[in-house]
């Protein structure tokens, strides 16, 4: 980190950014977002055991960032961890062992190993597991059903749904889905006590990707041996330049699909839920009217917005809103602020279904937008196009519980009570 602390003005109100807690407290972290985009829209944030970093909170700001993928890059430090994170991942990387998703890459390597996969999430992809996922969302509004009049529905079905459809789509055998389902609670759920493995710390953290480098290894292995028609079998055989991949980016191409393909999904529909029993108004505009459901998806994606942050290093001195960023300085990226940016939505507090245009940046934006975006709104329309019309009353039957989280999270409780034909 090239800025000195000395140098530069510290507003409180972005610590939240760096307290896991925060984000476990919507009021809490909403809050202070509002009066940094008021006050502060780029903020320097020293608060341990966190590196410090610029925040920016701002829409446009965040865009112009994702736009200039030479002048900000992912690389040495992708996402928000505790320096000891860092230094490991680092130390790791290095040495040619650690974990390389396509958010620790920068263009053209990334570019080269985002393709691999591309093509299992374009529109004709997409047609075709529709049957599957439309199976799948059935299954599971009619296990609702069976289990009522209440679950819990985080734990009974967001987060079972779109494992399944993300599983399916890799071709693993649905013996294996539970353990890719605590695996992953593990791997974003390091700052939350009731996921966490362990004391959470980052031998820890370490500990959960071996096991899931184990698993995916012999996976490859075994696609390799026998391919099969599935993307598993596209990642394991995939090749950059004529060459296959390494064996880290094989495996770690496989823990970004299996992970980030469920768990983000899941924070998005079990949200999606929660704004919809909270603004009965707004359920009842999307019961009476389903041609709503495609901006209904987009605005329960703002609104949960399950990716908290990424974040960038300057290559070279720069500004961003009159601010100097100096070369190797780490810019986060506050994409939770940009989708309730008074400059860009109507009302941003205001859950509308309707809401168009809706310029969410939830997915990301740039060369790094979502490799799974389409899948993640199909998933959604299909298991809400199937529960609303045989919904007949929905209201809480406990608190709903946020988990804690600097990057991934959402909903980890919501206990409903309903009727459901």
């Amino acid at each position: 980190m090239s800025t000195s602390a000395m140098d530069v003005h510290h507003d409180h109100a972005a610590n939240v950014l760096a307290d896991p807690t925060a984000y476990a407290d919507d009021a809490r972290l909403h809050a202070a977002l509002t009066h940094l985009r008021a006050n502060e829209p780029v903020v320097w944030v020293d608060n341990p055991p966190y590196r410090p970093f610029w925040a920016v909170t701002r829409h446009a700001d965040i865009m112009a960032i994702e736009r200039d993928n030479n002048l900000f890059v992912s690389g040495p430090r992708p996402l928000l961890m505790p320096a000891e994170g860092d230094d490991v991942m680092k130390q790791q990387q290095d040495a040619g062992i650690g974990l390389r998703t396509l958010i620790h890459m920068d263009d053209p390597h990334h570019r080269d190993v985002r393709k691999i996969g591309a093509d299992w999430f374009r529109p004709k992809a997409m047609r075709d597991l529709k049957v599957r996922v439309d199976e799948l969302a059935k299954r599971y509004v009619d296990k609702m059903r069976d289990i009522g009049p209440e679950c819990d529905f985080v734990t009974d079905i967001a987060v079972n749904y779109p494992l399944y459809v993300i599983l399916s789509l890799l071709g693993l055998p649905e013996d294996d889905f539970p353990r890719m389902l605590k695996l992953t609670q593990e791997m974003f759920g390091g700052d939350d006590t009731e996921h966490k493995r362990g004391e959470g710390s980052t031998e820890d953290l370490l500990a959960v990707l071996m096991d899931f480098f184990a698993y995916f290894s012999a996976l490859t292995a075994s696609r390799r041996e026998q391919p099969t028609d599935d993307l598993a079998s596209a990642i394991a055989n995939g090749t950059i330049n004529g060459e296959p991949m390494s064996d880290m980016d094989t495996v770690s191409y496989y823990v970004i699909v299996a992970s980030a393909g469920h768990d983000t999904t899941k924070d998005a529909i079990s949200g999606g839920l929660r704004a919809l029993i909270d603004n009965p108004d707004q359920l009842a505009r999307l019961q009476n009217d389903p041609s709503l459901m495609g901006t209904a998806v987009e605005e329960m994606i703002r609104w949960t917005t399950p990716v908290k942050e990424f974040m960038r290093t300057a290559t070279a001195a720069t500004e961003i809103r009159g601010v100097p960023i100096a070369e190797g300085d780490s810019v986060y990226l506050a994409y939770v602020s940009a989708n309730r940016d008074e400059e860009v939505f109507t009302d941003p507090f205001h859950f509308d279904v309707g809401r168009d245009p809706n310029k969410h940046l939830a997915f990301g934006y740039g060369v790094h937008f979502c490799l799974g975006a389409a899948l993640a709104r199909m998933e959604m329309n299909s298991l809400f196009t199937e529960l609303l019309p045989r919904l007949d009353s929905i209201e809480l039957a406990g608190e709903p519980e946020l988990s804690a989280t600097t990057f991934v999270g959402g909903l980890k409780h919501l206990p409903i009570r309903y009727s459901l034909r």
